[in-house]
């Protein structure tokens, strides 16, 4: 999973036909209904070097409203297809829905931010070490990206889809308990904080983090399409690529799964994003609140990476990798503006970087309309 890449937001921020045609223009081939000749100059142009096969599916937010636009690589061609409802690992936008989970929680008076884990936990934590749910939340707990009694190495193994399978609650217990030591207190990015945070939630509510993603969040903002568990969307599901365009084995993150697990569509998404438009839901109201200074042009929510811009509107944004996708979402509440895209494009892809860049120069557009 993607550590998270603000700075490349800052390099955007800073720094409409209506026709049902499509365009085709050096071998590209995207339907201009709703979509600005701008708009699809730019997904052409960061589309048209990823290998064949590759989808992305991109959803585009404006006023509150969603326009949707899938494209496929196919014969060196850019081309466009219609995957609204298609199903892709979202992989670290996973964090923004365990972040969730934690804020019902405080809205409900059940567990504070500020609350230790440590109570809620069977097991006692190395020297009583103590950590909050908001230090998991917003990556200032001072533990590692990764567990180190696993043979997760980002570098090496993550080229394997399945890096997190076999990293269990057994596992995750012996490195809390026994050998956990944590680094300064500032911003450090952890996949096995959020994976702690997800777990502990589970354990408050003495159910699966599927059933609270059911329970709690997908039935509230009516994602049907939106699970952990692959057997649900099998059908739906487009099927992962590594870097040099080969499919690949889907993950499993295991006891990690609160950290990426999830697989959704950029339908549900794009009603998961407009829910954060309207002030009656609280509980997402919450994640976004400031709860860490990054430097001058960044804070922290939970979950939610901001990016400062006083002059129109703070962005929040998130993005994912795992083996055989990456995906990005970033939303501006002050304008009622967003974009999800989702894809097939691993994380080992030499231009997996455009996903981000692509995301934030398509919102950037919709501020100059």
């Amino acid at each position: 999973m993607k550590k998270l890449l603000w700075f490349i937001l800052l390099l955007i921020i800073y720094g409409c036909q209506n026709t049902t045609q499509k365009v085709a223009k050096n071998n590209q081939e995207i339907p201009l209904n709703k979509i600005s000749h701008t708009q699809s100059e730019k997904i052409y142009n960061r589309s048209k070097l990823f290998p064949n096969k590759t989808q992305l599916s991109i959803a585009i937010i404006e006023n509150g409203q969603s326009s949707f636009y899938g494209v496929l690589i196919e014969n060196d061609k850019v081309l466009s297809v219609e995957n609204r409802d298609n199903v892709f690992e979202i992989g670290s936008i996973t964090k923004i829905f365990t972040s969730t989970l934690l804020s019902g929680l405080v809205i409900e008076n059940k567990v504070e931010l500020d609350d230790y884990i440590n109570k809620y936990l069977k097991f006692q934590l190395k020297e009583n070490q103590k950590i909050t749910f908001k230090q998991l939340a917003n990556h200032t707990s001072g533990l590692p990206g990764i567990p180190p009694n696993s043979d997760i190495e980002l570098k090496e193994n993550l080229r394997n889809p399945n890096p997190y399978k076999n990293y269990d609650e057994q596992k995750l217990i012996e490195y809390l308990s026994q050998t956990m030591e944590l680094g300064d207190r500032k911003m450090s990015y952890s996949n096995l904080g959020a994976a702690l945070l997800g777990y502990t939630l589970s354990k408050i509510e003495n159910k699966s983090y599927e059933l609270l993603l059911q329970e709690r969040v997908f039935s509230k903002y009516d994602m049907i399409n939106s699970t952990t568990d692959r057997c649900q969307i099998k059908n739906k599901l487009i099927k992962g690529l590594d870097e040099n365009g080969n499919v690949t084995p889907n993950s499993d993150l295991a006891i990690h799964v609160g950290a990426g697990g999830i697989l959704s569509t950029t339908e549900d998404l794009a009603k998961f994003a407009i829910a954060q438009f309207n002030s009656v839901n609280k509980e997402l109201a919450l994640t976004r609140q400031k709860t860490f200074t990054i430097d001058e042009n960044q804070d922290i929510g939970l979950g939610w990476g901001i990016i400062k811009n006083k002059s129109k509107g703070n962005w929040y944004s998130h993005f994912g990798a795992t083996g055989g996708y990456s995906s990005a979402m970033t939303i501006d509440p002050t304008n009622r503006n967003g974009v999800i895209i989702l894809s097939n494009v691993s994380y080992w892809n030499k231009n997996q970087s455009d996903i981000i860049l692509l995301s934030t120069e398509l919102l950037q557009t919709l501020l100059q309309k």
